[in-house]
């Protein structure tokens, strides 16, 4: 199956053979140890290191449940009339079939995919840049696609990658790919990062969002035995990114849900208020590129900076500000660590 299809999933592979995703993982891992796939969180890939990539309809197949969890939690952060980029991948892809719901929205984007989800759109505006097809992810790529984004600014940008470390943010495994995301990330005043958590702990061979840059990390809640998952997470909120974390009942203990009321159950609640929000250090200044400014903070952020003598709120609309819900009891496990 790895060979046909470039790669699969852990869950996939446990529906073909009819038996426990333990199974198959202990059977992964010694398919590895023969050199004859790697693993990856959540599935398996044909061997290549870091400069291997799997085309569109691998990734297409992999943590499709994350990514429509993710999807939906990202687009509750835009609001009617913004201007945003929107970069390529399969994530960023299930993004825009939900902004096709927001009236008023310009979507600058590189992606043929993420275009064609908004085509027909009533009142979103779609821009699209130049340069040369990448027929392996459907974008558009080259100096051409960087220099239309010259002297664009937008609220914020969407984008994903093939991996993500605390140590270098986000990164990916092609050069021209790396650059155009470099450029997009330029034009935003906020730059939200969309990762499943297979790519958590995952580095690839190009960086294209410092740690430093990201504002906010949208992801889905890691399976209890991934520690390395975990782990990442925990890093990026000490480094100053806000988590927000998608999928049922993440936003509550004992499935209450925050600002449901008590006894209120996840059913009652849409999908994409079910999540928890990892805020940053409070007072921590955020830098951008070379913008020269710094990100604003999430809410309980914004309260300890003017308590505490940190940075004042930005005259910018916060991802962190647009509905987030305040952080409950399941959110301890991720808070950023006192030093």
């Amino acid at each position: 199956m790895v060979r046909a299809n470039g790669a699969v999933s852990l869950r996939e592979l446990a529906r073909v053979v009819q038996t426990s995703e333990v199974t198959v993982r202990r059977d992964v891992r010694a398919l590895e140890a023969e050199g004859l796939l790697d693993r990856r969180h959540g599935g398996a890939v044909l061997p290549g290191g870091f400069t291997r990539e799997s085309g569109f309809p691998q990734k297409s197949h992999l943590a499709t449940a994350e990514k429509t969890a993710i999807a939906d939690l990202a687009a509750s952060f835009v609001e009617e009339g913004e201007a945003v980029v929107v970069g390529a991948g399969t994530t960023t892809q299930e993004l825009a079939r939900r902004l096709a719901r927001v009236p008023g929205l310009t979507v600058v984007t590189n992606s043929l995919l993420v275009a064609q989800a908004l085509a027909h759109a009533n009142r979103v505006e779609v821009v699209m840049t130049g340069g040369t097809l990448r027929g392996s992810n459907y974008a558009l790529v080259g100096s051409g696609a960087e220099q239309s984004l010259h002297g664009l600014r937008v609220t914020r940008a969407f984008l994903s990658g093939s991996g993500l470390t605390a140590e270098r943010g986000l990164s990916t495994s092609n050069m021209l790919s790396a650059s155009v995301d470099r450029a997009l990330v330029q034009a935003a005043a906020e730059v939200v990062v969309l990762a499943d958590h297979t790519k958590l702990g995952t580095d690839t061979m190009f960086q294209t969002v410092p740690t430093d840059v990201i504002t906010r990390l949208v992801t889905d809640e890691p399976p209890s035995h991934d520690d390395r998952a975990a782990t990442e997470l925990q890093a990026l909120a000490d480094q100053g990114v806000h988590i927000s974390v998608a999928g049922p009942g993440a936003g509550a203990p004992a499935g209450a849900v925050p600002g449901s009321g008590a006894g209120s159950g996840p059913e009652q609640v849409p999908q994409q208020q079910r999540r928890r929000d990892v805020p940053p250090l409070p007072g921590q200044r955020r830098t951008h590129g070379g913008h020269g400014g710094h990100h604003p903070l999430p809410p309980g952020g914004q309260a300890a900076a003017q308590s505490g003598g940190g940075a004042p709120p930005s005259q910018l609309r916060s991802a962190g500000s647009l509905g987030a819900e305040p952080p409950t009891a399941r959110v301890a496990d991720l808070a950023p660590r006192r030093r």
